[in-house]
């Protein structure tokens, strides 16, 4: 069995894998303070309540953004599972060609699914992950990370505008009922939804006139799905996108 880890700004999604199929999926708050024992007896908690066997892990990988956790999660990996995880980063042979500028300036989720964009569908393509941050990752037809575009995430821009105005409601990311609202609530979940996938889908269309009409648009992350339901050029979701990048990876770092 694999254990993957992405750790992100805000969240860590954990996915442990039998062979190609996840066999159960978490995601836990980023807690830049836990202990490696703390995490430890988080896993070793997924686990018993998944009924899956941690001593059947054989192999770890992480990606991480957050180099706070780094060392206590390696520490947990060598104590609970008497070996040293894989982390991903620019130096790992990811079977794609890095064109950053520079590329230890990117971050391991982004080329993580440039990884897992091409391989299941196919180049180019753009990957658009919503997490802290909105990133948009462009692979080439011919296998190259190009870069990408990052811009805030929705989260981020629902708590500004609740701190920073003196009337205005917090609400949650979701579909409104009606595009013209008619209260404050409804006026604000209008304005987030429609605003971020016009966003979303000014910079793909634009993305794409450089690459080609056979660009593929694939979603991931929290509010993925939502996005993907009316976007006009964000037509498929995959929200396991990122840990089946990381399997891949190990797959081919495993079997050079």
């Amino acid at each position: 069995m694999l254990l993957a880890l992405d750790v992100g700004n805000s969240n860590v999604t954990i996915g442990a894998f039998d062979g190609e199929d996840i066999a159960g999926r978490w995601r836990l708050r980023t807690i830049q303070e836990q202990t490696a024992d703390e995490w430890g007896i988080l896993i070793r908690n997924l686990f018993t309540l998944s009924k899956l066997d941690l001593p059947a892990v054989k192999d770890v990988i992480i990606s991480s953004v957050v180099p706070a956790v780094d060392q206590p999660l390696e520490a947990m990996t060598e104590r609970y599972f008497r070996r040293k995880p894989l982390f991903v980063n620019h130096a790992t042979d990811l079977g794609i060609t890095v064109r950053y500028d520079n590329p230890r300036e990117v971050g391991a989720d982004r080329l993580v699914n440039a990884v897992a964009g091409f391989t299941k569908y196919g180049g180019p393509c753009i990957v658009v992950d919503l997490g802290t941050t909105i990133n948009f990752d462009i692979v080439s037809a011919k296998k190259e990370f190009l870069g990408g575009v990052i811009c805030p995430g929705i989260g981020m821009s629902i708590s500004g505008l609740f701190a920073k105005t003196a009337r205005l409601p917090m609400v949650d990311f979701r579909e409104p009922e009606k595009l013209i609202g008619s209260n404050t609530v409804g006026s604000i979940t209008s304005g987030l939804y429609y605003g971020f996938i016009g966003m979303i889908d000014g910079i793909v269309e634009r993305i794409t006139a450089e690459l080609g009409p056979q660009t593929k648009a694939i979603a991931t992350g929290g509010q993925g799905q939502l996005i993907a339901r009316a976007s006009r050029f964000v037509k498929i979701y995959d929200e396991d996108l990122t840990l089946h990048g990381l399997r891949l990876i190990w797959q081919r770092c495993a079997n050079p």
